[in-house]
């Protein structure tokens, strides 16, 4: 019989990775600016002249490979693609110790 242990939300953390958190939040801001471009349909060239980068940068952000690309960078491209992007700053849960960082996409 195989043990199956539930993992928490956050497959980085499962694996141990100590970045975790930043690095959950930067595959869901590489995971939308994916699908804003593909819903254009537009090339990769095309989509890393509007976002101001070279295309092998966007194309290594886009297969996960975002270490070397800041947040700010992801939440810039995310405004040259016509989002509104909006920080929100608020206490943490009662049964938290620490804050979290949470990444929300408005319809």
């Amino acid at each position: 019989m195989i043990d199956i242990e539930e993992g928490s939300h956050n497959v980085y953390a499962d694996l141990g990775f100590p970045d975790a958190d930043e690095m959950l939040v930067k595959a869901q801001l590489a995971t939308k600016i994916g699908e804003i471009v593909k819903a254009h349909g537009w090339t990769q060239q095309e989509a890393a002249h509007i976002l101001g980068m070279t295309q092998p940068k966007l194309s290594k952000m886009l297969r996960g490979q975002f270490r070397g690309i800041s947040e700010a960078k992801m939440l810039e491209c995310l405004t040259r693609l016509g989002r509104h992007v909006q920080i929100v700053v608020g206490p943490a849960r009662r049964t938290d110790k620490a804050g979290q960082i949470e990444v929300v996409f408005a319809v």
